[in-house]
């Protein structure tokens, strides 16, 4: 059963089917990394979403499974699908890697993501690709010392193209393996045409301040109750 239909549920669908269960499965924004060493669940962009939809309906609950750990990839969680989101009977999985797998190949990138679909889809569980956020454009003055050397590779991946290559590439996999998309990464690239972009991350590397979290609930919350 689809969310936006679970949401509808009264007291006897309840009892049947049980709460809605979502897992949010990605990295260090999923985890909740904002600033260096800064870790806020409150204003991540999955319990945004939680608070979204029992506004829209309050009677049933929403649990969801925060299963995003900082610094891993697509590749590294695939042992973890078992544990981390299957176990938790989702009726919805949120997937967003992409920005550590940059760092890596595209090949081992795109096969992992693959594999996690193919999985969600032979469960039969409703399943979200969310793109992540932009990396920085520029090392700021303000970053922290230690991760200057990171933001200017960080800088190279996202100027260079690299970045839209992976992005493009995990949309249309998804596209293909009819896996909804929620393209935010593409709402950030309108948004860089007016804003500076690293001054949007709360690392000015990959970890977007907690307003921008409200890009990805909304952006969610449309997805699920289209």
């Amino acid at each position: 059963m689809k969310v936006k239909d679970k949401l509808s549920l009264d007291y006897n669908g309840l009892v049947k089917y049980g709460a809605v269960n979502i897992v949010a499965f990605g990295d260090s924004v999923t985890h909740g990394a904002v600033g260096p060493d800064e870790i806020d669940y409150d204003s991540c962009y999955w319990n945004r979403l939680r608070k979204k939809l029992n506004d829209y309906k309050s009677y049933v609950p929403v649990n969801v499974i925060n299963s995003g750990i900082g610094g891993i990839t697509a590749a590294d969680s695939l042992e973890r699908l078992e544990r981390d989101v299957f176990s938790h009977h989702p009726d919805l999985v949120i997937i967003c890697f992409g920005l550590n797998d940059v760092n890596g190949t595209i090949e081992s990138f795109i096969s992992s993501l693959e594999k996690i679909f193919l999985q969600c889809n032979e469960r039969q569980i409703e399943a979200v690709y969310m793109t992540p956020n932009m990396l920085n454009t520029y090392v700021a003055d303000d970053t922290v010392e230690d991760l200057k050397s990171y933001a200017a590779v960080t800088a190279e991946i996202q100027n260079s193209g690299r970045m839209d290559e992976y992005m493009n590439a995990a949309v249309e996999l998804a596209g293909k393996m009819d896996i909804k998309v929620c393209d935010c990464y593409k709402k950030w690239k309108e948004l860089s045409k007016n804003e500076d972009i690293t001054m949007l991350l709360a690392n000015r590397i990959n970890h977007p301040v907690r307003e921008m979290h409200e890009l990805f609930a909304q952006s969610l919350f449309d997805i699920i109750m289209n």
